[in-house]
């Protein structure tokens, strides 16, 4: 470890190796036959290391969760009740109009509105932000990765969202939000610059979070007389789901506050109030910086990256196959070695698992399409029952509590359960089992809409207007919009927050970031895949698009299932493999002359 002075993180490379030490003890066999770099001490054995059989009959429990996590926990809740108190009032402010004599878009006895650009416009620009929220952690996760590190990237995701807030509250403000062209350029400038600042913090937060976790390693404990198994794979599993514990609990009182400030103070408050609370995100991740593990960047990943991807592919048999094992150090001559071969073997094999959950994502898209229907068209949908006055974008919340309400019982109750009669939940088995959740919120929100039309008095058009007056609602209560929002809550739990372990779990270990942004890619690439189906979301095509959904999520899971039910036996295994000591400006196989071509 790495040591601490008074005014900078503490940087930790893994395995005790300072990122000053820029050589790894290594023997050197210079015989004849061949020249091969191997780590003076293996990785494969440690104390209390679990057997074959305790493997297999030991209960498995998580390790202790560090106060620190729980820091970053709730910088994330301060900045996911910024982004969602101000995302959720986007549908109205695009979808209906200024209301009559109003300069803030409140309406106490109505739908809160500014632009007027109809349910299309609301839920493409849903879409888009979607989209561009999570394209942009990919640039931001390299920033962390290979330069600046997560901690100083997730200060200037901060600095950036602070900015994008002020915009949006200049774009709802009296004097722009009268001027609907104006107000659109402000907004859509804002919105964008928030998807800049969120990307940047969604791909850093939770690794940041997840690298506290000091069991990195299995091994085996008594307690009370029972030999059990300490597992790193279960702690994380507990810490995404206390992580998205947080998420919800921001989202939540972010969104259900700013619902009725957009009501009955108008759209400028409602957008200020996030950005003041965001402000003490920074405060509180500098009050915690001397007590954080962090992993330092290293410089030149993605290049060295695709090289020995490259190097592998032209050494491999058949077009589709990669022999991964060409490309360890150890295979290769120190004579015939690339200058650019400076890592360690671990390292390739850590690249290859971090590349399978790569794949395992591309599933995503299909998810997230189910997903997608609570931000717009389900909000849309709340506006045509019957209210009473209830804002129609508060009803959503419906799932940030459901899954409140659901991360204790799940960890304190259904998995330890399912443990304890020995039934290995894997991440495929969760992640399966919410496609099959999200189908059926798909299919329950089709059954609502069909009894919308046809209970509303304007019938397949329920959104529309007569003589500029919306039609009224059908005789249906709002709150029978809870089964599909449940739902959703269950299925997000199943595979939104497994894909996140999924993703920091399999990943190398200086590549966190990066693996976890292309999770996040998903959605953008899912919400991308969404604009297709814009033209569904109106009248009278709304129960079409929930049934297509429906369907397209079924069929993704049962897809997803034949693809990756393999992983469940090799779990142990991905999870096992020796950890890397390429970290920082520590090159593990650096020979003298390419130090001096470097």
């Amino acid at each position: 470890m790495a040591a601490t002075n008074n005014h900078e993180p503490t940087v930790v490379v893994s395995d005790g190796l300072d990122i000053a030490d820029n050589n790894v003890p290594t023997q050197i066999d210079d015989s004849k036959n061949s020249h091969h770099i191997s780590e003076a001490a293996s990785d494969d054995s440690w104390p209390d290391k679990p057997t074959e059989e305790e493997l297999q009959t030991l209960r498995r429990v998580s390790g202790e969760i560090p106060w620190t996590m729980w820091t970053i926990a709730f910088v994330e809740l301060c900045e996911r009740f910024s982004y969602y108190g101000a995302a959720v009032l986007y549908t109205n402010f695009v979808n209906h109009p200024l209301p009559p004599g109003s300069t803030t878009g409140a309406a106490p006895d109505g739908l809160p509105g500014a632009l007027g650009m109809g349910p299309k416009a609301a839920q493409g620009i849903s879409l888009f932000n979607q989209f561009f929220a999570y394209l942009t952690p990919l640039l931001g996760a390299w920033i962390a990765d290979a330069r600046m590190g997560r901690f100083w990237t997730l200060h200037l995701a901060i600095g950036i969202s602070t900015v994008a807030h002020v915009v949006l509250v200049a774009a709802a403000s009296p004097t722009v939000i009268v001027k609907a062209d104006a107000a659109f350029g402000a907004f859509i400038i804002g919105l964008m610059t928030l998807c800049v600042g969120t990307g940047f913090f969604k791909a850093n937060v939770s690794p940041l979070l997840a690298e506290q976790n000091t069991d990195d390693r299995m091994r085996v404990e008594e307690r009370d007389g029972e030999r059990i198994i300490i597992d790193p794979a279960i702690t994380n599993s507990r810490l995404f789901l206390w992580f998205y514990f947080f998420i919800n609990v921001g989202s939540l009182t972010g969104q259900i506050s700013m619902v009725y400030v957009e009501k009955f103070r108008g759209f400028w408050l409602a957008f200020l109030i996030p950005t003041i609370l965001f402000l003490i995100a920074p405060l509180v991740l500098w009050s915690q910086h001397k007590k954080y593990k962090l992993t330092p960047p290293t410089e030149s990943l993605l290049s060295k990256l695709i090289r020995m991807y490259w190097y592998a592919r032209k050494r491999s048999n058949g077009f589709f196959k990669v022999d991964w094992e060409t490309a360890k150090p150890s295979r290769t001559a120190i004579s015939d070695r690339p200058l650019w071969m400076t890592y360690d073997d671990a390292w390739v094999d850590e690249v290859r698992r971090g590349l399978m959950a790569c794949k395992v994502f591309l599933f995503l898209p299909v998810f997230f399409l189910a997903y997608n229907q609570m931000t717009g068209n389900l909000t849309i949908q709340a506006g045509t029952m019957q209210l009473n006055g209830v804002p129609n974008d508060v009803i959503q919340n419906l799932n940030p509590i459901s899954i409140v309400i659901m991360v204790p019982l799940i960890d304190h109750v259904l998995y330890p359960a399912l443990r304890k009669v020995g039934i290995a939940f894997t991440p495929v088995k969760r992640m399966t089992s919410g496609f099959f959740m999200a189908t059926l919120a798909m299919v329950a929100s089709a059954v609502m809409q069909y009894y919308i039309y046809k209970m509303s008095p304007c019938g397949w058009y329920s959104n529309r207007t007569v003589d500029g007056v919306p039609c009224d609602p059908a005789p249906i209560n709002v709150w029978a919009q809870c089964l599909p929002y449940v739902l959703i809550g269950l299925a997000e739990i199943l595979t939104n927050v497994t894909s996140y372990e999924y993703a920091f779990s399999k990943a190398p270990e200086n590549m966190k970031s990066l693996v976890m942004a292309v999770n996040l890619f998903m959605s953008a690439i899912s919400a991308a895949i969404g604009q297709a189906f814009t033209p569904l979301s109106d009248d009278p095509l709304l129960v079409w698009n929930y049934t297509v959904i429906a369907c397209i999520a079924f069929v993704g899971g049962i897809a997803f299932w034949f693809c990756f039910n393999h992983l469940d036996t090799e779990e142990d295994k991905w999870n096992m493999l020796a950890k890397t000591h390429y970290l920082g400006r520590n090159q593990p196989t650096q020979t003298a002359a390419t130090k001096e071509e470097c």
